[in-house]
């Protein structure tokens, strides 16, 4: 969503300030076009912010006079238009700080007013910066070649006396840039990454590389660019310079090259032995560097310990078919080695104090070395996976996806694999939304009221506040490794198991908004104690994993209420009769609280119910549910 589909909305008079030397009917017409072009990242007065605030303001004019010719207010408009044309014609960079002034208000009032800016905002800045640092790369090497143009050459004319001092000084510049630009596109890369091991949980991802692709190919075009520049003129840089200057060019293409080898299908995070898994990994500047080469390259995957992965010296466990070539694909542009792998076996490490076998991490070692054209330099690439849990049996899964789980949310740019001990209360509450959300496939997450009994539960206090719950930090042995007190299993085994019977036999209920689901059977008792015979609620079992419980309120003829809790339904149990028949069934159950008719509620989620004979001529029959009551 663009900035001005915001502020469109926002009262005229909030934006008034920022109107006087540009009208707001000249903002409207232009809209999101304003916003894709750079004036924030225009910060200085040299020839190439001169340069760039003229072909700006030559845009905008072209642009506002071909909206007036659709507009039904032409006449005003070009009279708007000839007067920014007269105001800034002589002083395009003073246009500039007026445009960015409107938009860091435009901002301001968003942020006022949502307390954050839409996400494709900070991507569209992000995209114009980058941009803007190539134009200003080339616009240095534009520069660095018109002072070796001055030198004598074709036409005999003499070298300016300031030349020799300029050069050196302009190329120091121009590769103090190149490496910020490259800072720019390892930090894109590192989003990109983190962005692939949150979807691990669930998070929306843009795993299309295309786009980083184009990034790095066209940062590699500038570096070869100056590089070549900065060789053409190596007698006058000196035996200090020149050297500093090439090592600092060799770092670039090091880091840029490194950086651009990832892992773009993932190895599953949970892997059983005996178990066949895919992965792919490409090298983003392959097509462009690795295209002279005489035959494809090969990649070897390795799986590889905590402690090996730090140190990346040696192997653990066996991977067949563990080879592959690195191949390009001139059809799509990429360069790419795609793996069909067998984990045979793996060497157990030695584990920290109490750990289990499923909180031991290891992960594919990706690696290859390569040797550049045209510059024949080798470089050795490599790249870890995400981490993995290797189990041998299928009861181990539960367990392991905790530790993946916890690993993905918790964990940024690191040391392998070390994660958080203890992460603030909110952040673990986003975990649990967002995998929730993605293993339902439901668009309702978690509300207030769940986050606050899920907090109950896991710190095993029913006398805080929502408030004091927020202040709090879990810890990795709260979620996965001690018991929950009177239960024989932990938070997070019981919330996955949860997670499944909701899965596979509650989806539409849950989206349907027909269960409260995370809810304590004390607080079930206060809410139905006081509503009429029959009113009932849907709550997730406190004391089994993976069940769903009707609690309903029955009256005595003298008025007292007594809530009853029927056994918990399994999804075994509901894959026989569903939920919503089994509340059909029970004449006990009249109100879904706090006070919607059951066919209401639930009449959707009926099953036909089949009569009479079938096919066969046999008299049907049917399964249904009855509870006993003391009362």
């Amino acid at each position: 969503m663009s900035l001005w589909n915001l502020v469109s909305h926002m009262p005229p008079e909030e934006f008034s300030s920022l109107s006087v030397e540009f009208p707001r009917s000249l903002r409207c017409l232009l809209a999101e076009w304003l916003e894709n072009q750079p004036w924030e990242f225009i910060n200085g007065s040299d020839a190439f912010c001169s340069s760039m605030a003229s072909g700006m303001l030559s845009a905008m004019l072209d642009k506002l006079r071909s909206a007036a010719s659709s507009d039904g207010q032409q006449c005003q408009i070009l009279q708007q238009v000839s007067n920014i044309e007269n105001t800034f014609r002589r002083d395009p960079l003073r246009l500039v700080a007026v445009v960015r002034a409107i938009l860091e208000g435009e901002k301001a009032a968003v942020l006022k007013r949502d307390h954050h800016l839409p996400l494709s905002f900070h991507r569209r800045q992000e995209e114009l910066k980058f941009n803007l640092g190539l134009q200003r790369l080339q616009h240095r090497i534009h520069e660095i070649q018109t002072l070796r143009d001055e030198g004598p050459g074709r036409d005999g004319a003499v070298q300016s006396p300031m030349a020799p001092r300029e050069l050196p000084n302009l190329i120091l510049e121009a590769v103090k840039e190149l490496e910020a630009v490259k800072q720019q596109v390892l930090k894109r890369i590192q989003i990109w990454k983190r962005q692939q091991q949150l979807a691990g949980n669930g998070a929306i991802f843009e795993e299309n590389l295309a786009p980083l692709q184009k990034r790095c190919e066209s940062l590699l075009e500038v570096y070869f660019q100056l590089q070549q520049q900065v060789m053409a003129v190596s007698t006058e840089l000196g035996p200090e310079l020149l050297p500093r200057l090439l090592e600092r060019f060799n770092e670039v293409l090091s880091s840029l090259v490194k950086s651009s080898f990832l892992v773009e299908k993932q190895p599953p995070q949970v892997l059983k032995t005996q178990t066949k898994f895919q992965a792919s990994v490409r090298f983003l500047l392959g097509p462009r560097l690795l295209k002279a080469a005489p035959k494809p390259y090969v990649v070897r995957a390795d799986m590889v310990t905590e402690k090996q992965a730090r140190e990346l010296d040696e192997s653990t466990g066996e991977i067949l078919h563990n080879t592959v070539a690195l191949e390009t694909n001139p059809t799509n542009g990429t360069c790419c080695a795609n793996f069909k792998n067998l984990l045979k076996k793996i060497k157990r490490c030695e584990r920290k104090g109490s750990e289990s076998v499923t909180e031991e991490k290891c992960a594919v070692l990706f690696s290859t070395s390569v040797t550049l054209t045209p510059s024949n330099i080798s470089i050795h690439l490599q790249v870890l996976s995400l981490p993995i849990v290797v189990i041998v049996h299928g009861n181990q899964d539960n367990n392991a996806k905790a530790t993946v789980l916890w690993d993905n949310a918790f964990s940024d740019i690191r040391v392998p694999f070390v994660v958080a001990e203890r992460v603030p209360w909110d952040k673990m509450c986003d975990t649990l939304n967002l995998k929730f959300m993605a293993e339902v496939q439901t668009t309702k997450g978690l509300l207030k009221e769940h986050y606050f009994f899920l907090a109950q539960k896991i710190f095993n206090d029913h006398s805080a506040s929502p408030e004091d719950f927020q202040s709090r930090h879990v810890s990795w042995a709260q979620f996965n490794k001690e018991i929950l007190p009177g239960r024989g299993f932990t938070f997070w085994q019981w919330f996955d198991g949860v997670l499944d019977l909701t899965k596979r036999c509650l989806k539409s209920y849950w989206s349907d908004r027909l269960i409260m689901g995370f809810i304590s059977k004390q607080y079930v008792c206060k809410l139905l104690s006081a509503k009429p015979d029959g009113t009932f609620l849907l709550r997730f079992s406190d004391s089994e994993i993976g069940g769903v419980t009707i609690a309903y309120v029955i009256r005595g003829k003298d008025g007292s209420s007594q809530v009853e809790n029927i056994q918990p339904f399994s999804a075994k149990d509901l894959s026989i009769r569903s939920l919503g028949d089994r509340i059909r069934d029970l004449e006990q159950l009249r109100n879904l609280y706090p006070n919607t008719p059951k066919d209401q509620a639930f009449g959707s989620h009926y099953n036909k119910e089949q009569t009479g004979k079938d096919g066969r001529g046999y008299v049907s029959t049917a399964i249904k549910m009855t509870v006993e009551s003391e009362r």
